[in-house]
């Protein structure tokens, strides 16, 4: 692992007194749950099962905003097929807060296009910072949860939002190769104890026991060689052709395919997420509350 990318993990594990800067939120943190989905490597389906997971819980009513972090490759909105007249972007060196920049997709959900804005952050000045921290917490009761769409892999953007979101979820397939990539990244939060649990979706699975035996390799790698991570198996979603057809003509499937197998298994995944989502002790950490106050001041000192 490149040496930025081992230091960045290790400022958040050795950060300890995340209350002390005050950036306009209540001291016990609160606010949405913050949700990074990510995988070890690309071609997985992230983003589809990102933004149809996104609108399955706005269906069934939870506020939920889909943040797009795939820096250079951002592409949620392309899939919802919306085009946003603004992203972060605008944010940071325009006049744009977030409230300005949110598009309403179906159900409500709400998406905030990443642009190319989110690579700048390492150079922003002290007054677009604050601009930043003071359009974040427009989310802090207007939201209950925060989806954060990263990109592929260890880079040192995509460890970035997985350090400090309050929850993980990795998207992983039955090819070898993921499996493998996956582990890397669950690997090195492991390593450098940044999350206590990460939960996982197998996707494109050929049928049931094949997600079934996915999902137990997986899980038997990490319990016997990583023992201070836990994993929780939310799901699978079937290999259907419907899928890549929805991706093509730039529909969710759970909008263009209702009732297919796909739609299906993505809707018991939500409505076990919307469950844990209720849970006092999801989206928290056991030594520190994870909110948008605690999350943006993560992000902020990483791109310090």
């Amino acid at each position: 692992m490149p040496d930025d990318q081992a230091a960045l993990l290790r400022i958040l594990a050795e950060e300890k007194n995340l209350g002390k800067q005050k950036l306009g939120f209540p001291d016990s943190g609160g606010g949405p749950v913050v949700i990074a989905v990510t995988s070890g490597k690309g071609g997985v389906g992230k983003t589809s099962v990102v933004v149809n997971l996104g609108l399955l819980l706005a269906k069934q009513g939870v506020r939920t905003v889909l943040l797009d972090a795939d820096l250079g490759l951002a592409n949620v909105e392309v899939l919802v097929g919306v085009v946003p007249p603004y992203s972060i972007y605008d944010v940071l060196y325009g006049d744009k807060t977030f409230q300005d920049i949110l598009v309403n997709g179906p159900f409500d959900l709400k998406i905030v296009s990443g642009g190319s804005g989110l690579q700048e952050l390492a150079n922003i000045e002290q007054s677009q910072r604050e601009r930043l921290i003071s359009s974040l917490a427009f989310f802090q009761d207007k939201t209950e949860v925060l989806l954060i769409d990263t990109g592929a892999g260890i880079s040192r953007n995509v460890l970035g939002f997985v350090a400090a979101a309050g929850e993980v979820i990795v998207v992983v397939t039955p090819e070898p190769t993921s499996l493998t990539d996956a582990y890397s990244l669950i690997k090195v939060l492991a390593k450098f104890k940044v999350h206590e649990k990460v939960s996982f979706i197998v996707n494109q699975a050929s049928n049931e026991q094949e997600a079934i035996l996915t999902a137990e390799r997986i899980t038997l790698v990490t319990n016997k060689f990583l023992n201070n991570i836990k994993l929780e198996y939310l799901g699978f979603i079937l290999k259907e052709d419907i899928v890549v057809e929805a991706v093509k003509n730039q529909t969710p499937f759970v909008i263009s395919h209702p009732n297919c197998q796909a739609t299906k298994s993505l809707a018991q995944i939500a409505i076990r997420l919307n469950n844990l989502i209720g849970r006092k002790d999801y989206g928290t950490d056991s030594k520190n509350p994870i909110g948008m106050k605690t999350f943006i001041q993560k992000l902020l000192k990483l791109y310090k």
